[in-house]
């Protein structure tokens, strides 16, 4: 049996972790699962780290998908998950119904939350765009709670070090202690894609091949959408 190695964005880690445990179960081959911002491993795969599957965000396979770079056809869509915003669960529910209403909530908090954008992550180099957009980066920065990855931010909301964050709906959703208020309102909505593929020189390419099969099963479809993410792959 052959060990897979897995290198996955974070905004899919719940799922890439579930079905993952039941493909090795399965199947009897070992997982080696790396999660971090899609940034990161972005970096790491073009300074020559090895992978058998990548899942990242669209755009950064995109940036990767140069001729020979991935197994043709193996690029596959998995789901796609929208930025929420996040406070702790029994908080007051801050008003998000329109941009304006989220504006003035983010001043109001004492503390504000997102991923570190130097850290590479899709979601907090969004938020930081947004920050500027809204006229608010200055105040804002000036009490933010970073974190390396969105489902830090949503630990620091759970352990109470801030009082409202914004991330990837799908990072919220595992962690207990913290409520999803809603999607971000009106023209600052904020989706992405998530995108598996399969390097060429990948070592253990009939098993990546398995896996991606395991993760796009229609059958899952149901458990992706429970998980905050919508499925992009074919259903039955």
């Amino acid at each position: 049996m052959a060990e897979i190695k897995v290198m996955s964005a974070g905004a899919v880690q719940s799922m890439v972790t579930m079905l993952g445990a039941e493909f090795e179960r399965e199947s009897g081959n070992k997982l080696n699962l790396i999660f971090n911002t899609a940034g990161a491993l972005r970096d790491r795969i073009q300074s020559g780290e090895k992978a058998d599957l990548v899942i990242l965000s669209q755009s950064a396979i995109a940036s990767l998908d140069k001729p020979g770079m991935f197994v043709a056809g193996s690029r596959t869509d998995l789901g796609r998950t929208v930025t929420g915003v996040a406070i702790r669960e029994g908080a007051a529910v801050p008003d998000i119904s329109t941009p304006a209403a989220f504006k003035q909530a983010l001043l109001k908090a004492r503390t504000v939350a997102y991923t570190d954008p130097k850290a590479g992550g899709s979601g907090g180099i969004m938020f930081a765009g947004l920050l500027e957009r809204l006229g608010i980066a200055d105040e804002i920065n000036n009490k933010a709670v970073l974190g390396k990855r969105g489902h830090e931010v949503a630990v620091s909301i759970a352990d109470g070090r801030a009082e409202i964050g914004a991330t990837f709906i799908s990072e919220v959703l595992p962690v207990k202690g913290v409520k999803v208020v809603g999607p971000l309102p009106g023209e600052l909505h904020n989706a992405n894609t998530y995108t598996a593929a399969i390097p060429s020189d990948a070592a253990a390419r009939d098993g990546a091949l398995a896996l991606l099969r395991a993760l796009t099963n229609p059958a899952t479809r149901a458990r992706w959408t429970a998980a905050g993410l919508e499925p992009t792959f074919p259903g039955a």
